[in-house]
């Protein structure tokens, strides 16, 4: 059995490769949208993840582990191919882009809300895990995910109302 540095190393390791692709995919986002209010908000939750990421750092060299180069890589390559999808618009966004980039954020952020409970309950056996700093970080992973809830609902709603042949109830 690993003893609990190795796994650590490992989880955390995994997690920043998770990240690095996360703060892409925040930033995308946020330069896409730059200008409008989809994109202020944007721009607001992608300085959160990466401060979020460089908090990741700080735990990771507390416990003395390294980022892995080729996980990191392989992250942000997965998220570089999450762009390729068919939406019958090839050289431009789809309306649904939107959706599914929203879609995608919050995937991200819950995935970093779970990194952040298992690094929780692994704080029991691993004292230099700060409890109250995670609990901070989780915190805020609820929050994120309560504005990116919101956020994915009104795009959603605005995507779909403004599609051809779309009922409107006010016009009835």
């Amino acid at each position: 059995m690993p003893d609990l540095h190795e796994l650590l190393d490992s989880y955390l390791k995994d997690h920043f490769a998770g990240a690095s692709a996360g703060r892409d995919l925040f930033r995308r986002a946020a330069d896409a949208h730059e200008g409008t209010d989809l994109g202020s908000v944007l721009a607001a939750l992608a300085a959160e993840v990466d401060a979020d990421r460089d908090a990741q750092r700080d735990i990771m060299q507390g416990l003395g582990v390294e980022p892995s180069t080729p996980l990191a890589f392989a992250g942000r390559l997965a998220e570089q191919a999450g762009r390729l999808k068919t939406n019958a618009t090839a050289l431009r966004r789809s309306p649904l882009t939107d959706v599914v980039e929203v879609e995608g954020l919050r995937i991200a952020v819950y995935g970093k809300l779970c990194g952040w409970e298992a690094l929780l309950a692994a704080s029991v056996a691993e004292p230099r895990l700060s409890k109250v700093r995670l609990e901070e970080l989780i915190a805020r992973a609820h929050d994120q995910l309560d504005r990116l809830h919101t956020l994915h609902v009104q795009v959603a709603r605005e995507r779909f109302a403004a599609a051809e042949g779309a009922r409107h109830p006010l016009a009835e």
